[in-house]
């Protein structure tokens, strides 16, 4: 077991479990960084991020935002899958631009000229839908865009972690589906990604109990900005090495 693989998987579950996104956002990234190729990177991490987002649809299905995941599957899910198809022949870097959103969004508490821009952005979901559909197709990176949306509803932590990950396991289903229905090769071993599989619900289950569970709606939005934060800079500093 690669334990640079394992390290990376134990950090960014850990990011999922409290978040809804994280395996995908951050972990793709780590794993190019560490050599890997993009198709395995996504052989690795997807897998991981469907079971940790059915865990937590499984436990708050009822808080769900409905109206928000039809539109997620009607905008989002068909741009994903042609850009994921078409990725060998696209080259986009998105990640800096990605970047400076991010670390904007995460000021809009702080700073009302910020929150009145973002408002006037996520309005028009639709398009904004099928802009995060394209972006996460061609990079993987479309989490970013989907915690902006969620972020800028205010929900309760239960519904922004819970729609989250709704959201974010059809990403990761469509995304599995077209590199099999494509017949992808994968170089990493199926019994070593069902292994990282088991690690990634233990993480969850663990962080869970220990730590979800002790934090509250206003301290979640602290963390939450502390989240966009950390995946702004993140994002620019893979898109300038």
């Amino acid at each position: 077991m690669p334990i640079d693989i394992l390290l990376t998987i134990i950090v960014t579950a850990t990011i999922q479990s409290i978040f809804g996104v994280g395996m995908l956002l951050f972990g793709t990234p780590m794993l190019l960084l560490l050599g890997y190729s993009f198709v395995d990177s996504l052989g690795i991490v997807l897998p991981i991020s469907i079971a940790i987002s059915l865990l937590q649809v499984l436990k708050h299905v009822d808080y769900v935002d409905k109206v928000f995941f039809k539109n997620v599957l009607r905008y989002c899910i068909p741009v994903i899958v042609l850009f994921l198809a078409l990725i060998a022949s696209i080259k986009i870097n998105v990640g800096f631009i990605m970047g400076i959103f991010l670390l904007l969004v995460a000021l809009k508490n702080f700073l009302p000229q910020v929150e009145n821009a973002l408002k006037s952005i996520v309005k028009y979901e639709r398009l904004y839908l099928v802009v995060t559909g394209l972006v996460h197709g061609v990079s993987n990176l479309g989490g970013s865009l989907l915690t902006v949306m969620i972020y800028s509803k205010n929900y309760p932590k239960d519904t922004t972690r819970v729609t989250a990950a709704a959201c974010y396991a059809v990403f990761a289903l469509f995304q599995l589906l077209t590199l099999l229905i494509m017949q992808t090769e994968f170089t990493i071993a199926y019994a070593t990604k069902a292994f990282l599989v088991q690690i990634g619900i233990l993480t969850f289950l663990v962080v869970e109990k220990m730590l979800y569970g002790n934090i509250d709606n206003e301290k979640y939005n602290r963390i939450f900005a502390v989240f966009l934060f950390v995946a702004g800079f993140a994002l620019i500093a893979k898109s300038m090495l």
